[in-house]
């Protein structure tokens, strides 16, 4: 497979601190967080535990719903609902059963009209444990007003109730879904992007697996997974990590935990840990941008990623928001969130449009 030819779009300096407006954004939080604190010590102590998970997972998903009310309530995120057409497909699958996977497709009024849009395929966050593709509907209408594309929001299914592969499996499926009956779709078949963020990512990074396992990585122009659980370096030795891993290794030991059905047995699996995907499979990846942030929780385990993926010739942007830890750009009244939507913009212009 030909190398990928970066346009080096992006020079981001690391700060070495967090922005200020982040900064009073976390310190704001904190003061509406019981919920989240509640989870936090409830995992660390029981991470390994299965008698708490119910308890854990309620508390997990209560948090993910209450962040993606505050970050729904922008002016920006509400201006743009109203300059989108929306609509539901289901998409059939057969992986796990007889099931189909809705999607929330988000049309901007200005394409409309169009036969030959480009599509982004997203896969929402929350660890693939929880959060819901409409909770993402708020950021996704904003990402296509201002990228100018055709979003389509997958609800993948969730673990524990679903086990890995099969959430990936629902995305994959989606994916050849939008290829294969692209005309019908308004959308053109060579202007396909995938991606995802947090959980998300890791879910865009297992399809990415899939597709190249399968020979089809040409079904997608382009690929950017944002801020995406890679693989197992959170099973390390916390003192070695960033303060941000060390905060979160816990919590992601139970995510992988839950998301697995087995998860000694397929600890060597890149449907599991995408990052154990070997040299040969990678160098079959669509193109890619990796998006991360300079203080995020998957900063190292998305660095070696990156570095993988340049020497597969696979990577044509690596991204790391200078100042901004994870989530904080998909608030578009903080710095890093205008510099993020204004980098995927530039992104999906030269990687994707033209």
């Amino acid at each position: 497979m030909t190398r990928v030819t970066s346009k080096g779009l992006f020079d981001f300096k690391p700060s070495g601190a967090l922005d200020e407006d982040v900064v009073e954004w976390m310190k704001n939080g904190a003061e509406d967080c019981g919920t989240w604190e509640r989870y936090v010590n409830l995992v660390n102590e029981h991470w390994d535990n299965s008698e708490y998970d119910d308890e854990i997972i309620s508390l997990y998903r209560e948090s993910n719903s209450l962040f993606f009310n505050e970050m729904s309530k922008f002016p920006e995120y509400q201006e743009a609902s109203k300059q989108v057409e929306t609509r539901e497909i289901l998409v059939p699958t057969s992986h796990d059963g007889d099931f189909k996977v809705p999607v929330f497709v988000y049309t901007p009024q200005s394409l409309a009209q169009n036969s030959l849009n480009a599509a982004y395929i997203y896969a929402h966050g929350g660890g693939v444990i929880a959060a819901t593709a409409t909770e993402s509907k708020p950021i996704l209408v904003y990402t296509a007003v201002q990228c100018g594309v055709v979003v389509f929001n997958v609800d993948y299914r969730l673990a524990p109730e679903t086990k890995s592969p099969n959430n990936i499996k629902d995305f994959y499926e989606v994916v050849k879904y939008v290829s294969l009956n692209a005309a019908s779709l308004g959308i053109d078949p060579n202007k396909i992007c995938i991606a995802g963020d947090s959980g998300g990512g890791y879910i865009c990074l297992g399809a990415m697996v899939l597709l190249a396992q399968h020979n089809e990585a040409h079904l997608v122009k382009l690929a950017i997974p944002s801020q995406p659980m890679v693989d197992d370096y959170s099973f390390g030795d916390p003192l070695c990590m960033t303060v941000e891993e060390r905060y979160d290794h816990l919590q992601r030991r139970h995510a992988y935990r839950l998301i697995s059905s087995d998860l000694n047995s397929q600890k060597s699996c890149p449907l599991m840990f995408p990052g154990k995907v070997s040299d040969e499979i990678l160098s079959k990846f669509p193109p890619t941008v990796l998006d991360s942030r300079e203080f995020d929780m998957f900063v190292t385990e998305t660095r070696r990623l990156a570095h993988r993926l340049r020497r597969a010739g696979r990577l044509l942007e690596y991204i790391v928001i200078p100042g901004a830890v994870h989530s904080s750009p998909m608030f578009p009244n903080l710095k890093c969130g205008k510099v993020w939507i204004q980098a995927m913009k530039k992104c999906i212009q030269e990687y994707l449009l033209d």
